[in-house]
């Protein structure tokens, strides 16, 4: 809901600290944090106006904590959430309950996402998988006309039909049982708070809701919530959203089961098998039922590992494994451009812009021919054998310095005899992955990390609100491949009863035997995989700073015909350099909108896009 400034003056009595409930006095102080974090002064009814909007800071540097996140209101909720003593879940699970207030077109409990935790007493990583699954009545042909063509794609995307039942509270509710220190309903305090008061739309905002407009606009309670008066709301404009804030609440008193076995999943239920559309407007009708919410767990997993020696030490990548590839390709892409290094002697350091990428771009290429061919959700997933040496190694010997491969290139053979190259399988085309996701970082005063990356997969998902909630639902089916993506090759992304379609989600913690050394992550559908590597290599190997590393021109090679690029990268001499070495260059417009965390000692810089997305907002407890 949008309202003007002028309204939003009406006083109403505040809590004294003795009277309120924790909840309440936290969200108070996330609220103030955001007010001074936009260098704003507070005034004596501060609870009673809109919170202004904080300033978006790409780079924050000190210690005690730190958050970097897409958006400047939800890194305020999590500092603040630092500074009042809790632990790096703490923050992550009230920086993402913001994060489904205002970047509700890539967030928000209508979706899933993954969990990736570093405890800093034990040094242990763990993983939870709140991804969304298939309602049991799926099967392989359920995206097929009956006669084996696919259905319309865009036509799933915007119905019913492409509904998978959400992860995001669960794996909120796993999180803070397991790992945190706080009730969960306090922790979404916060984002109620803000969700009342309304926060200020900026550019990205209102970017994503003209984009999505008519998809919107074709289901009665989105069009009501997005599209106030028929219309987007503008750039300095207050929206609220008390509809999620009264779901907050709900779930606060009630707990999370009252979203998979209460009213609310019901009412989900009810919405995804019959949209409520205007009039005149038809889609395809959605097979989610409450037995399928019902049957839901977010479960916590050991992650995927893999090692990456760079500057003369050994550091340990964890990442998210199976039903995501991201954490697979990341340590497959590191292990390659390692191999390659030991095939000629020269490692990235040394090498020009142009060198660098082109070993960059094969290698990920390459890593996504394995990965469209052996990751998904089944059974026999390769992890350890796609993550060896000897693997990468054996791969590595089709890696030409002067020239790129023929795309697409066949996939490998992860068997574990990598003595004699086997014959190559098939060269298989890039399968689509919607672009649109959020991802943020978190390091606690005590060292513990947690990297969680979370979605409801297009731009605003389905575009179907659930009436009277205030969030959106996923399209997360429309990960699956609607047919085989290579005709007589074994296709492990089908749709099928309760299964997880595959992600490309990268949460990634870097840790050497001290403790966490970097985190990162980001949206972007198949090139979040490509960013995260990217980042890595450019702040561990190539020497940039980690928030130059984050803004710097990026390629995505997915072993199709092309690579796409961004900032200027394939109009400039680079661009140039990798087009003679035979790489085929797009201009995909931006690609992601990353942030990440380094870590040394107590030393902390957090960071976060300098203009994709309008830039990003880091933050740390104690500035230097």
């Amino acid at each position: 809901m949008v309202k003007s400034l002028i309204l939003l003056t009406e006083e109403r009595p505040t809590m004294t600290h003795s009277t309120a409930s924790r909840r309440t006095v936290l969200a108070a102080a996330a609220a103030s944090a955001a007010v001074a974090a936009a260098g704003l002064p507070t005034t004596a009814h501060a609870d009673s106006h809109p919170v202004p909007e904080p300033l978006k800071v790409p780079e924050a540097i000190g210690a005690g904590g730190a958050v970097s996140s897409v958006d400047p209101y939800a890194s305020a909720i999590g500092l603040a959430v630092l500074r009042d003593g809790g632990n790096a879940v703490d923050a992550a699970i009230a920086t993402a309950a913001a994060l489904g207030l205002t970047e509700p077109f890539s967030s928000g409990i209508g979706g899933g996402g993954f969990f990736v935790y570093r405890e800093a007493r034990s040094g242990k990583v763990h993983t939870i998988n709140g991804r969304e699954t298939a309602p049991q009545t799926f099967h392989e042909q359920t995206f097929t006309d009956g006669a084996g063509n696919a259905l319309n794609f865009n036509e799933v995307v915007t119905s019913g039909l492409s509904i998978g039942t959400p992860g995001t509270l669960a794996t909120w509710a796993v999180a803070a049982k397991r790992f945190g220190t706080r009730k969960l309903g306090d922790l979404l305090a916060p984002a109620e708070e803000l969700a009342r008061r309304g926060f200020i739309v900026d550019a990205n905002f209102r970017s994503h809701t003209l984009s999505n407009a008519s998809r919107l606009a074709k289901f009665t309670a989105s069009a009501q919530l997005f599209l106030p008066g028929g219309a987007a709301p503008a750039i300095g404009d207050v929206f609220t959203n008390t509809d999620l804030a009264d779901t907050y609440r709900l779930i606060a008193r009630k707990g999370a089961q009252e979203f998979y076995t209460g009213g609310l999943a019901r009412e989900i239920a009810a919405e995804a098998a019959n949209p409520s559309t205007v009039a005149g407007v038809t889609v395809y009708p959605g097979q989610l039922r409450v037995n399928d919410l019902q049957r839901y767990s977010a479960r916590v997993l050991k992650p995927v590992e893999s090692q990456f020696t760079t500057g003369g030490r050994t550091l340990t990548v964890n990442g998210m494994g199976v039903p995501s590839s991201g954490g697979i390709a990341v340590g497959e892409i590191l292990n390659l451009i390692t191999a390659y290094a030991e095939r000629t002697g020269v490692g990235l350091s040394a090498l020009s812009e142009v060198d660098y990428l082109h070993r960059f771009a094969e290698a990920s290429s390459t890593a996504f021919a394995d990965r469209n061919r052996w990751v998904g959700d089944v059974k026999g997933v390769p992890v350890d054998e796609l993550l060896s040496m000897g693997f990468a190694r054996e791969r590595a010997l089709l890696f030409d310095p002067t020239r790129a491969q023929a795309r697409p290139i066949p996939f490998g053979s992860p068997d574990g005899d990598y003595t004699i190259a086997p014959p190559l399988g098939v060269a298989q085309g890039e399968p689509y992955e919607g672009p649109h996701t959020t991802h943020f970082n978190v390091v606690d005063q005590w060292g513990n990390a947690v990297a969680y990356t979370l979605t409801i997969e297009a731009t605003a998902g389905s575009a179907i609100t659930v009436p009277g909630r205030g969030f959106l639902l996923n399209n997360e089916l429309t990960d699956f491949n609607f047919v085989p993506l290579t005709a007589g090759v074994p296709d492990p992304n089908l749709p099928g009863p309760g299964k997880y379609p595959r992600s490309s989600m990268s949460p990634t913690i870097i840790s050497d035997a001290s403790g966490p050394v970097l985190l990162a992550g980001t949206p972007g559908g198949a090139t979040i995989i490509t960013t995260v590597a990217q980042i890595i290599l450019g702040h561990l190997e190539r020497g940039l700073p980690l928030v130059a590393a984050v803004a710097a021109p990026r390629i995505s090679s997915r072993n199709g015909a092309s690579s796409g690029t961004d900032g200027g990268l394939s109009t400039s001499a680079t661009g140039d350099g990798l087009r003679a070495l035979g790489h085929n260059l797009t201009n995909s417009g931006t690609i992601g909108n990353a942030s990440g965390i380094a870590v040394n000692g107590d030393h902390l810089t957090a960071a976060a896009e300098t203009t994709r997305g309008g830039g990003g907002a880091a933050r740390v407890v104690t500035p230097a």
